[in-house]
């Protein structure tokens, strides 16, 4: 067969949160039938012998936690060794989430702490299997099942819990948990979207100045760590195709600056960055279209941010990008605490 033409394909208008899956479905459901037939055949396609990637399917889901390792070296500027690893994913689903392999990820990991994102699971809904030994395990979900909502294991219980920013249309979904420890405050967030063709984007920009009010507050009592789905790609660095997408949601400049005036307002340090800070192609979040986890043509949307009080206490902050069973990937961060 004659090779496939490269095409260059953009991520959806909506990058990972408000009518995400539905708009993937929708995709789907739109096109004739011959060009449906056509993409099931896609997915069911190898790499050829001559690729040194691994035959993998075009939407893969499950992880082959065999290949993978999951030790990490890293010290603080002091050489200090970590002790503290969080583990933060955007789970796209906790009950299909589980059924690809998402407790294994836990099992391998072996975080101290795993944030999740986009739960969309009403807590009358949790199957069973979320209770894992070893755990204190807390939930935010949205009021309106298979929509947004967040989740929490924690090997060592928090001084206290707190949920919401403090605004009743943002609370309601699930989007905000603050975990209080003995030296630092822990705040998993699923920032708002600002939708496709930029319809909720002055929602998303009445979140920024509460949220860092909200974190200004916390680090002046004690120094804080900042996990989740931001929903947006900071810099050119952070997405594939910067040029095509600077007025789609999760690009746009009124959410990068936001994000600059947080990291600038409340000192905080990007862990990622400041350990790679020329890296390309370091990407947490593929649309399910066209092939793009495996062309690798993402965005970098989730982040652990860090309290500059925490920089000596700071060791590595990595991607897991080999492991599925969701469009995000797992953001790991190593301290010493």
């Amino acid at each position: 067969m004659p090779p496939k033409k490269k095409t260059k394909v953009d991520p959806p208008q909506v990058s990972s949160d408000e009518g995400n899956s539905d708009h993937s479905k929708k995709k789907s459901a739109d096109k004739p039938k011959r060009e449906r037939k056509k993409s099931v055949k896609a997915t069911t396609v190898h790499a050829t012998e001559n690729e040194k990637t691994p035959k993998i399917l075009q939407n893969k889901t499950s992880t082959e936690f065999h290949n993978q390792d999951f030790n990490n070296v890293s010290k603080t500027v002091n050489g200090k060794n970590w002790n503290l690893k969080i583990a933060s994913w955007n789970v796209d689903g906790l009950r299909a989430w589980i059924k690809k392999g998402g407790l294994e990820y836990l099992q391998h990991e072996d975080p101290d702490i795993l944030c999740l994102q986009e739960i969309k699971c009403s807590k009358s809904k949790l199957p069973p299997e979320v209770e894992v030994p070893g755990f204190h395990i807390f939930w935010n979900p949205s009021e309106a099942d298979g929509y947004a909502g967040l989740g929490l294991y924690t090997k060592v219980k928090p001084k206290s819990i707190k949920y919401g920013i403090g605004m009743p249309d943002f609370d309601k979904e699930g989007r905000l948990m603050i975990a209080e420890y003995e030296k630092f405050y822990l705040v998993n967030v699923y920032v708002p979207n600002a939708g496709r063709k930029l319809v909720t984007l002055d929602k998303r920009l009445q979140w920024n100045p509460k949220f860092q009010e909200l974190i200004q507050d916390l680090d002046s009592k004690k120094p804080v760590i900042i996990c989740g789905d931001m929903n947006v790609a900071h810099q050119e660095i952070d997405i594939a195709n910067p040029k095509s997408n600077k007025r789609n949601a999760g690009f746009t400049q009124e959410e990068r600056d936001g994000f600059s005036e947080l990291l600038k307002s409340v000192n905080l340090t990007d862990g990622f960055r400041h350990k790679n800070p020329d890296v390309k192609g370091a990407y947490t979040f593929w649309t399910y279209m066209a092939n793009a986890r495996k062309k690798n043509i993402g965005w970098r949307l989730d982040y652990c941010l860090l309290s500059e009080k925490l920089s000596s206490n700071f060791c590595d902050c990595c991607h897991r990008h080999e492991v599925y069973g969701s469009d995000h990937c797992p953001v790991v961060s190593f301290l010493h605490i």
